[in-house]
């Protein structure tokens, strides 16, 4: 199939744009992020929906400052992303300004994400932005954010941005063509449907200076877009890359599989990091995977880790196997007392107020169906 197959049907684009590409010498590069909001506002003028996720803030902060930021600690690193955030987006405004468009400005962390009330609240937003013709422009809030509530990296936060708007495409920019199986290849690999353990060995784990990612966050990323159903980039920063992509040309390496599209409320369920896992007898596997029926507690046979009531956890089978992920009715505690119950006995053992379902089915995704 040739690439331009792959993107016909292609509405919304989220563009990733790395350190690399938006800053030069450690100090924010008007002139790459001119040539990055020309190629964008070239995409709008074609029907496009585009939002950016920018990496740079702190490196902007620091070559301002003129700190270095390999010997910073959190607090000067906060205060540092600060400075640079304005100088950043203020980059963005004038240059996006030459082509007749607006920007906004959207800081996430990832408890933006966890929360499901502010999952929708984020989503809204952005909605509105793309509905007024603005350009969102997004960056996890690194003057607040800590380890609890950072993504860590930019490549993961625009998988979750792309999820959080059901973009159906992310373009990750970087300074590297594409994911390569050796480093002496002429070329990338031009398709990958499935991020096998291979291709994580082959991935090291160094990004760029002044960058907090390599490939191993770009094959993360990966992972996620491929989980709901997406498709996902990985090209080298360059003149016109953005639309000579959407042209259907063979830049970069793409990541496209054949799962089921995830759409709703279960792709918010597929981005939570799970607090736990459900281990199920081969019954209530059947009745998940090929009933399409919800978790019982008469079928799980083992309870793993300790989660409250409205968070996620693993659904897996007795050998292990990772079948799935959903949001429990029940706090982990409640649950082991009444694993292989059934609704009888549970009423017996947890008064008059439970749950039918473990898991219901709205809130249950199976990775391989």
């Amino acid at each position: 199939m040739q690439r331009k197959e792959y993107l016909k049907n292609i509405k919304r684009v989220v563009v990733k744009a790395g350190t690399s590409s938006v800053t030069d010498k450690g100090a924010i590069s008007r002139e790459k992020i001119r040539r990055l909001a020309d190629d964008a506002a070239g995409l709008i003028e074609r029907g496009y929906q585009v939002v950016i996720v920018t990496s740079g803030a702190i490196s902007a902060g620091a070559g301002l400052l003129g700190k270095d930021r390999g010997n910073l600690t959190i607090p000067e690193r906060q205060a540092l992303a600060s400075v640079g955030q304005a100088l950043l987006v203020n980059e963005y405004r004038l240059c996006f300004a030459e082509k007749g468009r607006v920007v906004g400005q959207v800081l996430l962390t990832e408890e933006d994400i966890k929360n499901r009330r502010r999952f929708l609240n984020g989503r809204h937003t952005i909605d509105a932005l793309l509905g007024m013709g603005v350009i969102p422009i997004v960056n996890e809030n690194d003057t607040v954010a800590v380890d609890e509530i950072k993504f860590g990296d930019n490549d993961t936060l625009s998988a979750h941005v792309a999820c959080l708007i059901d973009a159906q495409l992310l373009i990750i920019l970087s300074d590297v063509d594409g994911f390569f199986w050796n480093m002496d290849d002429e070329k990338p690999v031009e398709k990958i449907e499935k991020i096998i353990p291979e291709i994580s060995e082959r991935a090291g784990d160094a990004g760029s200076i002044g960058g907090t990612g390599g490939m191993v966050t770009k094959l993360r990323a990966a992972e996620l877009m491929l989980g709901l159903g997406e498709k996902m980039i990985i090209a080298k920063s360059s003149e016109n890359v953005l639309n000579r992509i959407m042209d259907g040309e063979n830049i970069g390496t793409i990541f496209y599989g054949d799962n089921k599209r995830l759409t709703g409320k279960k792709r918010w369920v597929s981005l939570n990091k799970p607090k736990g896992a459900l281990t199920l007898d081969s019954g209530a596997v059947n009745a998940i995977c090929n009933g399409k029926k919800s978790l019982l507690a008469s079928g799980i046979i083992r309870c793993g880790g300790e989660f409250d009531m409205g968070e996620t956890v693993n659904i897996e089978d007795d050998s292990g196997r990772l079948l799935g992920r959903g949001i429990v009715n029940y706090k982990s505690r409640e649950l082991e007392h009444i694993i292989g119950k059934n609704t009888k006995e549970i009423k017996k053992i947890l008064g008059g107020t439970f749950y039918d379902e473990v898991v219901n089915r709205d809130n249950l995704i199976l990775f391989d169906s």
